[in-house]
C-alpha cells in the first residue's frame, strides 16, 4: 500500500512547491509574483498588494481591502478560496481591484480597456492564423493589408527582400564606423541636425528618440488597426531603404504573428517628418515599454506581454529609432479602410437607390445607355449598366413598374434621376485614391534614405503625407455624396405629399411614428459630414522651431475619412430599411427578382413594421449587412446574368416618346394594339439564378 502510495504523495508534493509565475496588476502598476502551487487566490491579491504599498508607500502600508481578483483576458472572476493552480497557468494575468477603487475608480484612467466582447471574434481569434504571407515592399495590395488585420495570416519576408535589409544595414554599420556625419545616425533630429552624437551615445539616441517622440493622445487604435499599421510597417521596411537590421525586423515580424499590439493613440500626427507620434508608440511597445496587448494576456506592460510569448524586446542598433518611425504608415492603413469600405458602400448605394425608385414608382428611362454615351464618364457608365440590370426589364419584369407603365411623370427628382451622375463621380473619385493609396503601401517613407547600391546615405522627403492626404480628403468628399442623396430619398419615402405612400411609413400615424425620428438621425449624419468633409491637407503649421515648415495634416483626414465613411454606411441603411418597409405598402405587386432579393435579405434579420418598436437595433443589423457586402454578394451574379442574357435594353414606355411601347403598343399613354413582343436576348426563368 504504502509503495503504492509513494508516488502520489511525491506528486502532491511536487505539485504544492512548483513555483508559477504570474503578472498582477493593482492600479495599473504590474508585478511579477511568483506562487507555489498550494498558494490559493487571497494569497496571491493580498502579495501582490504587499508589493504595490512597498513600491508606493516604504515608510509603511496602508489598510486596503481587496474587492475582487479578476483574470485581465476576459474579466473572469476568481474565488478567493481557489488554488492558483487550479485556475491560473504559468505566465497567466491577473486583475486585483480593491475596495476603494470600486467607489472612487483610480485603477481606470491608466489602464487601457479593450472590452473583449467588442473586439471583433475575427480578430479575437488570432491565434488561428494558417497561412503565411510574404512581404516584399512592391506587392501588398489594400485587400492583403485588411485580411493582416484581420488576423488571416502570418507575415514573413521574401529571400529577396532579407537580402536588401542586410545589405542596407551593412552600409550603416561601415558609415557608423567611418565617423561621418549622417543625419539621424550620428546627428541629432529636426533642429538638432547639426549636433553631432558621440559614437558611444549613439544607441541612447535612437532610444530617447523613442521616449519622447511617444507623445500621442486620444483613443487607442484597435487591435486590428494596430495590427494593419504593423504590418504596413513592416512591408515598408522589407523594402530595404531604412537601414534597419535584419534582427530587429525579425522581432517586430515575430510580435506580428504573436499578436503582440503596442497601445498606438489616434491623435498627435501632423503627417509630415511622417506619422511620428503613433509610429513612436508602436515602436516603444517593440522595444519593451508602455503598454501592449495580445489575446493571451489583455493589457499589460510591454515587457510582461513579450515575455509571455517566449519573446525579448528590440535592442536598437543606430538609425534604427529613426527607422521605425519615419513614414506615413498610420494614415496609409487608416485610408486603407476607408478605402475599401468606401467602395463596398458605394457598390450597394446603387442597389438600395435602385429600390427607393422602385418603390417611389420612379422611371428606369433616365439610365438608358444612350443617355450616358453622350457623357462617357466612366463611372457614370458604370453606374447606370448596373441600375438596369436591378430595374424593369425583360429578364426581370416588375409588377410594380408595369402598375404606373402609363402614368404622365415625365421625369424624377435629381436623387432619383441623377444616381448615375453623382454616384459614378464617387466610383471614379475612388478609383483615383485606390491609386494613390496602393502605391503608397509598398513606398519607401523614410528619411534619410539608405541607397546600398551607390553606396549613400541621402536625405529626402518621401515622408511627406501630402499625397495620401489629399487622396483622403478628396475620398472623404466624394463618399460623401453617398449619403447627401440618400437622405434626400429617405425624405421622400417618408413625406406622402412625394411617396403617395403612408407619412412615415406606418399605418397607423399619430399612434405610432414609423420612420419619423430615424429620418432625423439620417439627416444628423449627414450634417456632420459636411463639417467632417473640410480637407485637413488645407491646413499646415510649421513644427520643430521652423524646420518643418509644410505638413499634410494627414492623420486627420484619415480619421475623419473613415468616420465620414461610417456615417455613409448608417445613412444608407436607415435607407434600405425605408425602401422595403415602402415595399411592404405596396404589396401584393412584387419587384424585379433582384430587388425582392435585396428585400427578402434584410427581412431575413429585420422584420417589417407593423407598429412601432426599438428601431436601433435594426440599423445596426442593417448597417452591419452591408460592412459585410451581403446585398452586393447576393445581387451581383444576378445583375452579370441580367448583362449576360440581355444584349439589347428593354425600353419601357416614356410620355415624350414617339416610338411604341415595347409591350403594349401604345404612344403618348393611349392604349394601342398589342405587337408580338420582341425578344431582347435570351430569357431565363427567376428560378434559375437561385
Amino acid at each position: 500500500m504504502k509503495t503504492n502510495q509513494l508516488p502520489t504523495q511525491r506528486s502532491k508534493w511536487s505539485m504544492q512547491n512548483t513555483v508559477m509565475k504570474l503578472s498582477v496588476r493593482v492600479r495599473g502598476d504590474w508585478f511579477a509574483v511568483p506562487c507555489k502551487g498550494g498558494d490559493n487566490i487571497k494569497w496571491l491579491a493580498d502579495e501582490a498588494l504587499r508589493r504595490y504599498y512597498k513600491k508606493k508607500l516604504p515608510s509603511g502600508p496602508e489598510v486596503e481591502k481587496v474587492h475582487e481578483v479578476r483574470k485581465t483576458k476576459g474579466g473572469a472572476l476568481l474565488d478567493f478560496d481557489d488554488g492558483v493552480k487550479d485556475v491560473l497557468d504559468d505566465n497567466d494575468f491577473v486583475t486585483v481591484v480593491l475596495e476603494s477603487d470600486v467607489s472612487s475608480p483610480v485603477s481606470l484612467p491608466s489602464e487601457i480597456v479593450y472590452v473583449e466582447e467588442k473586439i471583433p471574434k475575427h480578430v479575437a481569434g488570432f491565434q488561428h492564423e494558417k497561412e503565411y504571407l510574404a512581404l516584399d515592399g512592391e506587392s501588398m495590395s489594400t485587400d492583403d493589408l485588411l485580411r493582416l488585420g484581420r488576423g488571416q495570416y502570418y507575415i514573413k519576408l521574401t529571400e529577396e527582400s532579407k537580402q536588401k535589409v542586410k545589405k542596407a544595414r551593412k552600409l550603416v554599420e561601415e558609415l557608423v564606423n567611418s565617423k561621418k556625419p549622417v543625419y539621424g545616425v550620428t546627428t541629432g533630429f529636426g533642429k538638432f541636425a547639426n549636433v553631432t552624437i558621440s559614437k558611444e551615445n549613439l544607441v541612447e539616441l535612437q532610444e530617447n528618440l523613442i521616449r519622447s517622440h511617444a507623445a500621442g493622445v486620444g483613443s487607442g487604435l484597435s487591435p486590428e488597426r494596430t495590427k494593419m499599421l504593423l504590418a504596413l510597417r513592416i512591408n515598408v521596411l522589407a523594402k530595404g531603404y531604412s537601414g534597419i537590421s535584419l534582427e530587429t525586423l525579425e522581432k517586430m515580424i515575430a510580435a506580428f504573428n504573436a499578436s503582440c499590439l503596442p497601445w498606438v493613440p489616434e491623435q498627435g500626427t501632423v503627417g509630415a517628418s511622417g506619422d511620428l507620434a503613433p509610429l513612436s508608440h508602436l515602436a516603444l511597445g517593440m522595444i519593451g515599454e508602455g503598454k501592449m496587448w495580445s489575446p493571451k494576456s489583455g493589457w499589460a506592460e510591454a515587457k510582461f506581454v513579450l515575455e509571455s510569448h517566449n519573446l525579448t524586446p528590440i535592442k536598437l542598433k543606430p538609425k534604427e529609432g529613426l527607422s521605425l518611425i519615419n513614414g506615413t504608415q498610420f494614415i496609409t492603413s487608416i485610408g486603407c479602410e476607408a478605402l475599401e469600405r468606401s467602395e463596398a458602400i458605394a457598390r450597394q448605394a446603387d442597389i438600395i437607390a435602385a429600390l427607393s425608385l422602385e418603390v417611389l414608382k420612379g422611371t428606369s428611362r433616365a439610365f438608358d445607355s444612350k443617355v450616358h454615351a453622350a457623357r462617357p464618364h466612366k463611372g457614370q457608365i458604370k453606374v447606370a449598366h448596373r441600375m438596369r440590370g436591378l430595374l424593369h426589364s425583360d429578364t426581370y419584369s416588375s409588377e410594380v413598374s408595369e402598375s404606373h407603365r402609363f402614368c404622365n411623370r415625365v421625369q424624377d427628382a435629381y436623387t432619383l434621376r441623377c444616381c448615375p451622375q453623382v454616384h459614378g463621380v464617387v466610383t471614379d473619385t475612388l478609383d483615383f485614391v485606390r491609386t494613390i493609396i496602393s502605391t503608397e503601401l509598398n513606398s519607401a517613407t523614410d528619411n534619410p534614405m539608405v541607397f546600398a547600391d551607390m553606396a549613400e546615405i541621402v536625405s529626402g522627403g518621401n515622408f511627406h503625407g501630402e499625397y495620401p492626404a489629399k487622396a483622403l480628403d478628396y475620398l472623404a468628399i466624394a463618399v460623401h455624396e453617398l449619403a447627401n442623396m440618400s437622405e434626400r430619398r429617405v425624405e421622400r419615402l417618408v413625406n406622402p405629399a412625394l411617396s403617395e405612400l403612408p407619412a412615415f411609413l406606418t399605418a397607423e400615424g399619430g399612434l405610432n411614428s414609423g420612420f419619423m425620428i430615424a429620418h432625423c438621425t439620417a439627416a444628423s449624419l449627414v450634417s456632420e459630414n459636411k463639417v467632417l468633409c473640410h480637407p485637413s491637407s488645407v491646413d499646415s503649421l510649421t513644427t520643430s522651431a521652423g524646420t518643418e515648415d509644410h505638413v499634410s495634416m494627414g492623420g486627420f483626414s484619415a480619421r475623419k475619412a473613415l468616420k465620414v465613411v461610417q456615417h455613409v454606411e448608417q445613412v444608407l441603411a436607415i435607407e434600405l430599411l425605408a425602401a422595403c418597409q415602402a415595399l411592404e405598402f405596396l404589396r401584393p405587386l412584387k419587384t424585379t427578382a433582384p430587388l425582392e432579393e435585396v428585400h427578402r435579405l434584410v427581412r431575413t434579420l429585420v422584420p417589417a413594421w407593423t407598429r412601432d418598436r426599438y428601431m436601433s437595433p435594426d440599423i445596426q443589423a442593417i448597417t452591419k449587412l452591408l460592412q459585410e457586402e451581403k446585398i452586393w454578394l447576393t445581387v451581383k451574379p444576378m445583375i452579370d446574368h441580367y448583362h449576360s442574357v440581355q444584349d439589347i435594353e428593354t425600353r419601357v414606355f416614356s410620355p415624350t416618346s414617339t416610338e411604341p411601347d415595347l409591350y403594349t403598343g401604345a404612344t403618348n399613354g393611349t392604349n394601342g394594339p398589342s405587337p408580338k413582343r420582341r425578344r431582347l436576348g435570351r430569357t431565363t426563368s427567376s428560378n434559375n439564378l437561385k
